[in-house]
């Protein structure tokens, strides 16, 4: 049993760039699906797939890499985890990287980007960054 799904997918995806490979497969969630929707939607993976299997399904995510095999995520961090849950009001969501990063986050209205949040002035639990 897993403790921290969104962290082993980050983890995951961490290594399968520093690796260079195509793509990888990971137990499914509604979450998961989510989270890889938004990285597809920023640019830093190609595309993902959802595989059926007699349990919970596969996600398949095909990763991206610039010319040379430069590698488009640059950084991965999960900063809310199940020991210490990290909230943040609309008007105090962070900036990553000076803007050039995105902020994953939980909100009532789904899972959003930091950018996303902020427009629509709704709060929520701040999941990851990548940049």
């Amino acid at each position: 049993m897993m403790t921290d799904p969104v962290a082993d997918l980050l983890t995951r995806v961490r290594n399968a760039n520093q690796a260079l490979l195509d793509r990888l497969d990971i137990p499914a969630s509604k979450l998961k699906v989510e989270i890889v929707r938004l990285l597809r939607d920023e640019g830093f993976i190609r595309s993902y797939r959802v595989l059926p299997d007699e349990r919970q399904g596969i996600l398949r995510v095909y990763m991206k890499y610039g010319p040379n095999n430069l590698r488009v995520v640059r950084g991965l961090r999960r900063v809310s985890r199940p020991g210490l849950r990290v909230y943040t009001k609309a008007d105090r969501i962070p900036r990553v990287q000076n803007g050039l990063g995105v902020a994953i986050l939980s909100t009532s209205q789904g899972v959003m980007t930091g950018e996303e949040a902020r427009s629509r002035a709704v709060g929520g639990e701040v999941l990851a960054y990548i940049w």
